[in-house]
């Protein structure tokens, strides 16, 4: 099969979707099929065979200054127009506008693709692309839940007007899901919420776990391991992430364990999550790294001596996996698709609770012996059920029943 894997930015050093599109594609080529990926800046890096075929946005959030940003040529070009003054204004067009460059592109290419893959744009494009090319869908879970607890962490009234500009997609996101024909989603609880969420149609879903790649994140097995090193993957600017819930269990662990310190696989923070960093006088026992290669990260959770993952919602939970693919002992939330990344291979800490990650964590310090159960049970998790050419083995077939249903229709 001729595969296109459609996303609109696909980082390959942050979030999951540069992960998802770099390993699923790379899955899928291996099995013998050609997989293009047609993907928006940033770009993701991808394994030799797999082309990648740019859709240039104006990658406004690289630049310094936005306003700066403006050209002249934008008066001529609509999407870069709407572009620039969505991001000015503070919204998020990227998805909208994607779909757009990418209609005119296939339009234009001489590229058979017998099925295309999207990677959650949600645009409105996706409706009319439908009528002309086998469509599958991923979801990997509705940003409406990031949206609420958002705003449940908005401290004013700005940060509230912000996060709802910012949201505005999802008023897009909501008219095209339930209209799509075929979903994959990479857990049972976010098919649940994409149902609820989004009203879509269940027989229009089906769940295809993510792999985790138990090559490159394998055990740390003659690693130097830091003791009381702490490692977590959050995002310090999303609420969602639950980060200022270990940050403020660290404190009574210290005292507990004077050498604790945590590594954020992570951009660095702004705002409240520096002001509380500040505030409980933690600025020399916490630390940030972005713009990382894969081998770095795998480096960083192999010297921690425990991972702590506290997210209020993942949809899967990339972070929770690598680690436990590493052999780190794991204390998670088990809320969204956590549950089902991490089984009883980890200790389970209820969500929005600084407390619980508390005990946890100075329980786990405590005991080599329990660490070394967790780290056997989490790397032999990952080995025995996420394993990227069994998922992309799902996928495939899911592809064939777009085929044939879109021919019949």
């Amino acid at each position: 099969m001729k595969i296109a894997l459609l996303s609109y930015r696909s980082h390959p050093f942050s979030g999951g979707q540069g992960i998802y599109v770099k390993h699923l594609s790379n899955a899928l080529h291996k099995l013998g099929h050609e997989v293009y990926i047609l993907s928006g800046p940033p770009y993701p890096q991808l394994s030799k065979g797999i082309e990648l075929i740019k859709i240039p946005s104006l990658d406004l959030f690289s630049v310094e200054s936005r306003v700066k940003a403006f050209r002249l040529r934008f008066l001529f070009s609509p999407l870069d127009l709407i572009e620039w003054l969505g991001i000015l204004s503070g919204g998020f067009p990227e998805p909208y506008v994607f779909g757009k460059r990418l209609e005119a592109y296939l339009r234009g290419t001489e590229i058979k693709f017998d099925v295309l893959l999207d990677n959650q744009s949600l645009c409105y494009s996706l409706l009319d692309i439908q009528k002309s090319l086998p469509l599958v869908t991923t979801i990997h879970h509705p940003i409406t839940r990031d949206h609420k607890i958002a705003l449940e962490n908005a401290r004013n009234w700005k940060e509230r007007l912000s996060t709802n500009r910012w949201h505005g997609f999802l008023k897009m996101q909501k008219k095209v899901a339930p209209r799509l024909r075929q979903i994959v989603c990479p857990s049972m609880q976010s098919k649940h919420d994409v149902i609820e969420e989004f009203l879509v149609n269940p027989n229009s879903i089906e769940v295809v776990l993510n792999g985790i790649d138990i090559k490159t994140f394998k055990n740390r097995v003659g690693k130097k391991i830091h003791t009381n090193r702490i490692v977590t993957t959050a995002s310090a600017d999303i609420p969602l992430k639950g980060l200022k819930y270990l940050i403020s269990a660290l404190p009574k662990i210290i005292k507990e364990f004077p050498d604790t310190h945590l590594q954020v696989i992570g951009r660095p923070p702004k705002g409240g999550i520096r002001k509380l960093i500040s505030n409980l006088n933690l600025n020399d026992r916490i630390f940030f790294h972005s713009e990382l290669t894969e081998l770095e990260v795998v480096e960083i959770y192999s010297s921690a001596e425990i991972a702590v993952i506290p997210s209020l919602y993942e949809g899967f939970g990339f972070g929770a996996g690598e680690a436990m693919a590493c052999g780190v002992p794991l204390i998670s939330t088990s809320s969204g698709g956590l549950k089902e990344v991490i089984g009883d291979a980890a200790i389970i800490v209820e969500s929005g609770s600084s407390e619980e990650i508390e005990r946890a964590v100075i329980d786990l310090f405590s005991n080599p012996d329990k660490q070394e159960l967790y780290s056997r049970l989490g790397r032999k998790r990952m080995e025995d059920k996420f394993a990227w050419q069994g998922s992309a083995k799902q996928y495939l077939k899911i592809f064939r029943e777009a085929i044939n249903n879109f021919k019949t229709n």
